[in-house]
């Protein structure tokens, strides 16, 4: 696919992941065309790309995934050359209240999806640039101690709803690449973060919150331990494995920066307050609260990227520090978009499942993507 003017379904272009690697692919790859499709649920924003609405080589769909009837039409419509699936359930305490949603959208959807593609690339020949990349997380592996790394063929054992719902989704995906021959490919990433997040996940939800001196409750002693990876390498990383990734192989994608979650809100409140100009009689390090553990919360995530690194030369470019300081920057920079994104839809699912007051506080608790 390398060489190719190619067209590019991304499923969930209007996310986080997924509108940042659109931004990506048509800055990095000009005369490729990409097609988005997007339900914009809650965490959907077309805001996301604003910019690229007469863009010639951008098409955005508004549909949903289990619709095989609108996924036939698009696949009949355009000469698609990869999918890169995005879409998805991806919030963990929404799937503890609503699993059934993840698997109708993570596990049926994912299965229709890679049904509609198959139906392509065989009517069109079975091309061998086709190229179809699931991208997943490194939940599906479950719980790390404090020592060792996930790789490619760790064992799976998921912890949440969302996490075996994205487990399922993986092999789902296997299965049709061994039973049916489709070109797929895996990639299992740790957690992101950078621009246009939604502000449920961990680090824009402490950055907004810091910022207008609202509490920073983090759950249990703020000890659980993630991988951070900063969205522009995940996209070159994305990007990569599309265009010279092995069908049939899995990749992990890790930022290689350790923190806990503790540590991750501390470093939020020093930045933000640097920004702000606060004194030390205002730091926003007054306002983190010890709150009850969630459900299955899993102590440690941390990924061994060595396949990747050494197969297709990919490494993160940016070190966690500077890259959240950037984050940082973008959220208090952005305050339209922050006040798009924080719509009625999702203050009553927070109202509903957490109660008036931290609906008022949007949700204010430290979960992690």
């Amino acid at each position: 696919m390398e060489d190719e003017k190619s067209t590019i379904l991304v499923t969930g272009g209007c996310g986080f992941i997924g509108s940042n690697f659109v931004r990506y692919l048509l800055q990095n790859r000009p005369g490729w065309k990409v097609i988005n499709l997007d339900a914009l649920t809650y965490a959907g924003n077309p805001a996301n790309l604003a910019g690229l609405e007469d863009d010639p080589g951008y098409t955005f769909v508004h549909g949903d995934i289990c619709d095989a009837g609108l996924l036939a039409e698009i696949f009949a419509s355009h000469s698609i050359n990869g999918v890169v699936h995005l879409a998805a359930e991806s919030h963990v305490d929404r799937s503890i209240h609503g699993p059934m949603d993840f698997v109708r959208t993570n596990v049926e959807g994912t299965c229709r999806l890679l049904a509609a593609a198959l139906k392509s690339w065989r009517r069109r020949g079975e091309p061998e640039s086709f190229r179809f990349l699931h991208v997943s997380t490194d939940e599906v592996f479950g719980s790390l101690g404090p020592q060792g790394f996930f790789i490619e063929s760790t064992a799976y054992d998921p912890s949440s709803p969302y996490s075996a719902s994205k487990a399922a989704a993986d092999h789902f995906v296997r299965a049709w690449h061994r039973t049916y021959g489709l070109p797929a490919i895996i990639t299992n990433c740790s957690n992101n973060y950078g621009p246009y997040q939604f502000p449920e996940k961990l680090i824009p939800l402490m950055i907004l919150n810091a910022a207008e001196g609202k509490q920073l409750p983090v759950y249990g002693d703020g000890s659980n331990v993630r991988d951070w990876l900063y969205v522009d390498d995940h996209c070159r990383a994305l990007l990569l494995v599309l265009e010279k990734g092995r069908p049939g192989r899995t990749y992990a994608v890790g930022g290689g920066a350790e923190q806990t979650n503790l540590e991750v809100v501390r470093l939020i409140c020093r930045l933000v307050d640097e920004r702000l100009g606060r004194r030390p009689d205002q730091a926003s390090q007054g306002l983190i609260r010890f709150v009850e553990d969630r459900p299955g919360h899993d102590l440690r995530y941390a990924i061994d990227s060595s396949r990747i690194r050494s197969e297709l030369g990919w490494r993160p470019r940016h070190d966690f520090l500077s890259a959240l300081g950037k984050t940082v920057d973008w959220y208090l920079d952005n305050p339209d978009w922050v006040e798009s994104v924080r719509s009625g839809a999702y203050r009553n699912w927070i109202a509903a499942n957490y109660g008036r007051r931290l609906a008022g506080e949007e949700e204010a608790s430290g979960r992690e993507p």
